[in-house]
């Protein structure tokens, strides 16, 4: 399948055809920068949770702010978390305490809910039914987004910092505080296979089918591996032989085939790796913007969109 990655930090960037270093077009989303953002699995649609007007949820192709997202009337959210449903009908957004499921088609409120502790990040299911909820209460939750209440509840010693679902909904991986990365048969609500690293881990990520899993350490390492056995599968940093990458992967997206993975990092590098082989095949960094911008820009959010391609 032809695709195009994209990125999301205080700017879109689409990125080049061919191996140049620096992207191909960029242009901004939000002014003064963002608590977070995500992009829907087809690449066209964002989420933007802007520091000084709330949620935006914009079309890329056509370069449109379409909607805009609050949970309060007539006042401005800090939304710090987002998330697309894999078909996209459906997105939902979160602040510190509450959530809003949202239809992409006319922009309009599904249901609101409070949350039963601190979000730090989620994921949404397919046709936007339920949204595992990564807690500070050492929870993670898959809460049902229409009805309301919690189906399963993932018991952790330490802050779930990251989640991420399989597109059937029957595996979550959690990254927790404690250091460790988690895989999860829903369901049932039993750990299938974890893997420990040397910081907390701050960024997972599962392959479209379940079959691959990427967890990352912040300013240390970042593994593939087997969500089934706990296999590490390829190393991408933090075992270096000379010179050991510090690097915090902020975002990750595996390709539809699974075939490649995109990361992105808080210092503003965004990498094209090859799940097979573990090769990295291209990177990008993020300029910065304008003579007063930060010199370094994090990378909020990476995927894949089939209106594009790579030129090897």
């Amino acid at each position: 399948m032809i695709r195009l990655a994209l990125l999301l930090s205080l700017v879109l960037i689409l990125m080049g055809c061919d191996s140049a270093k620096a992207p191909e077009n960029n242009y901004p989303l939000t002014a003064r920068g963002s608590f977070g953002a995500s992009l829907s699995d087809d690449g066209r649609f964002a989420v933007i949770g802007s520091f000084e007007l709330g949620g935006h949820f914009w079309d890329l192709q056509s370069r449109e702010r379409l909607y805009d997202w609050n949970h309060v009337q007539g006042g401005f959210s800090s939304i710090i978390s987002s998330a697309f449903s894999p078909e996209g009908d459906f997105a939902v957004t979160a602040t510190t305490t509450d959530l809003v499921l949202w239809q992409t088609v006319d922009g309009q409120p599904v249901w609101f809910w409070s949350s039963p502790g601190e979000i730090l990040d989620m994921a949404l299911s397919r046709n936007g039914d339920f949204a595992l909820l990564g807690l500070a209460n050492h929870t993670a939750v898959y809460f049902d987004v229409k009805n309301g209440g919690v189906r399963h509840t993932l018991r952790h010693p330490a802050r779930v910092r990251s989640v991420a679902l399989s597109h059937d909904g029957r595996f979550a991986i959690t990254g927790a505080d404690d250091f460790i990365a988690r895989v999860w048969d829903l369901p049932n609500e039993t750990i299938i296979s974890e893997l420990v690293f040397d910081n907390v881990v701050n960024r997972v990520e599962l392959s479209p089918d379940g079959q691959l899993a990427f967890s990352a350490a912040t300013l240390s390492s970042a593994r593939i591996w087997n969500p089934q056995t706990g296999e590490i599968i390829h190393s991408l940093s933090g075992d270096e032989s000379f010179i050991t990458r510090r690097l915090s992967h902020i975002s990750a997206r595996f390709s539809p085939d699974a075939s490649q993975l995109l990361t992105g990092t808080a210092s503003g590098k965004v990498m094209l790796w090859d799940t097979r082989s573990g090769r990295l095949e291209q990177s990008w960094r993020l300029a910065q913007r304008g003579h007063t911008g930060p010199v370094q820009t994090g990378a909020n959010a990476v995927g894949f969109s089939r209106a594009g391609g790579y030129v090897r």
